[in-house]
């Protein structure tokens, strides 16, 4: 007759009937004993309120929402690896403008004075003196002069310092795009730890509610007392994964925070747009933006095309080298515009100009060996490439693999996890009627925690596929 069902729901009904009783006799009674209280005090006024302590003025502040986009801007501006690659850029760069203005002639203004010791008399009209390196007793020079000098380093270096440049531009590019991807993955393991933690939160209501359901139902006598030790297990079992989840949320916290905050500053919140994934384009799409625009594979190029040059520029240093100056000014015994001279007036304002052909002759096989060394480096640089090309065409099609896999399963996974919620619901309809045990309701129970976590593990790891593709390709 117990197994009735009409007879279960009348007791269970009679037992929460006498509940709801005790409860309000024994508040009746806690409100009795209160008022016996204050008045053996003599107050008659309530018990104070012991005042709240108040927050820091910054965590009273409402918390800084960041997006994926505001995350990786403030990750550029912090990131070590990425700065340095920008400052490596920027060296490159001013080295190509120091190889160009080399190829053109520089101004220089030259001002000198010159002393020379005399004969100890006065000094004649042919301007004896004791000490005869300078042109006279006294000399001034003031006078410009344009500098130039030709020589096929100097040509082969401009080429050579442009296709660093670009290389130094496409590693800048590498570092970025991978900085992208690791804000990615830090981020949505922090929105992920998140819903975890909101999965593990209603685990644990649930296993408590299951846990006060079966203690009803064994004081009525409808389940025995195993299933009461299963929901306590079970309770117990989710309080600690709740603490669990609730370590690991406070740590990806942790970790988003160093990433994108310059200050430490934890009082933020993300946005949850995982429920937004991208399209993945075609295989043949994404291989054509990767073989355009894979900074890796450019970089590569771009290295091996300045080693090619340094080896130029090593051999024109066996070429002859011409340097041309002219020069504009005063070269005078007096530092004036006009000398008085016997003879008459002298316009001590001219000019002059020199040819100079350097010819190497001997400097003890140093050329030589600069020009082994560069070789080495250029069949570095070759080999290099051609690992870098290999390097591209495995990771493409393993990255698209991965993307493609993730992008299927989220469909089964989100399945899975309706599946899952409705035979929670079906099972504690089946387990109040008498027809499930208290082990399909917990089994039930953490199937569904489970789906919900894989399915948000594989939203994050679709977006993570496509940020590990977009490494190569650019954003698509």
């Amino acid at each position: 007759m117990s197994s009735y069902p009409g007879m279960r729901l009348l007791r269970v009904t009679m037992l929460v009937f006498g509940c709801v009783l005790m409860v309000g006799a024994s508040e009746a009674q806690q409100s009795n004993t209160s008022a016996q209280l204050d008045v053996q005090s003599g107050s008659t006024q309530p018990a104070p309120v012991a005042p709240q302590a108040q927050a820091p003025p910054t965590d009273s502040q409402a918390p800084t929402v960041i997006t994926l986009k505001d995350a990786i801007d403030r990750a550029r501006k912090l990131d070590v690896t990425y700065r340095t690659a920008l400052t490596a850029a920027g060296v490159a760069r001013e080295d190509h403008v120091q190889a160009r203005a080399a190829l053109l002639p520089s101004v220089n203004y030259n001002a000198q004075y010159l002393y020379t010791e005399g004969t100890g008399l006065a000094v004649t009209a042919s301007g004896d003196t004791r000490y005869i390196a300078n042109n006279g007793v006294h000399e001034y020079i003031s006078q410009g002069n344009a500098h130039e000098v030709i020589s096929g380093t100097q040509f082969a270096d401009y080429s050579r310092t442009a296709a660093t440049a670009a290389a130094a531009r496409a590693n800048a590019e590498v570092a970025a795009r991978g900085l992208v991807a690791t804000v990615v993955k830090t981020y949505y393991a922090e929105v992920v730890a998140r819903r975890k933690y909101a999965n593990a939160q209603l685990a644990a209501d649930e296993a408590k509610r299951f846990f006060d359901l079966t203690q009803k139902l064994e004081q009525g006598g409808e389940v025995a007392h195993s299933d009461v030790i299963k929901a306590q297990l079970t309770a117990n079992d989710t309080q600690r994964a709740l603490r669990d989840a609730q370590l690991q949320m406070d740590s990806s916290h942790l970790d988003l925070a160093v990433l994108v905050f310059p200050n430490f500053n934890q009082n933020f919140s993300t946005v949850d747009d995982l429920r937004l994934p991208p399209p993945l384009p075609p295989m043949q799409e994404v291989e054509q933006q990767a073989r355009a625009k894979n900074p890796e594979l450019y970089a590569a190029m771009q290295a091996a095309r300045a080693a090619g040059l340094a080896v130029l520029a090593a051999k024109a240093a066996y070429l002859p080298a011409l340097t041309l100056d002219y020069f504009y000014g005063i070269d005078a015994n007096q530092f004036a515009l006009y000398t008085n001279t016997p003879e008459g007036r002298v316009h001590n304002l001219g000019y002059s100009a020199s040819a100079t052909l350097n010819i190497p002759i001997w400097n003890w096989g140093a050329t030589q060996s600069k020009v082994r060394q560069s070789e080495l480096q250029r069949d570095q640089a070759q080999l290099e490439l051609s690992a870098a090309q290999r390097k591209l065409i495995a990771e493409l099609k393993s990255f698209y693999a991965e993307a493609e896999s993730a992008r299927i399963q989220l469909d089964v996974l989100r399945q899975s996890a309706d599946l899952a919620a409705e035979s929670v619901r079906l099972t504690n309809l089946r387990y109040q009627a008498g027809e499930a045990t208290a082990l399909e309701v917990v089994d039930a129970q953490n199937s569904l925690i489970s789906a919900r976590n894989n399915y948000d593990d594989g939203e994050a790891r679709y977006r993570l596929a496509i940020a590990n593709l977009q490494t190569l390709t650019g954003n698509f």
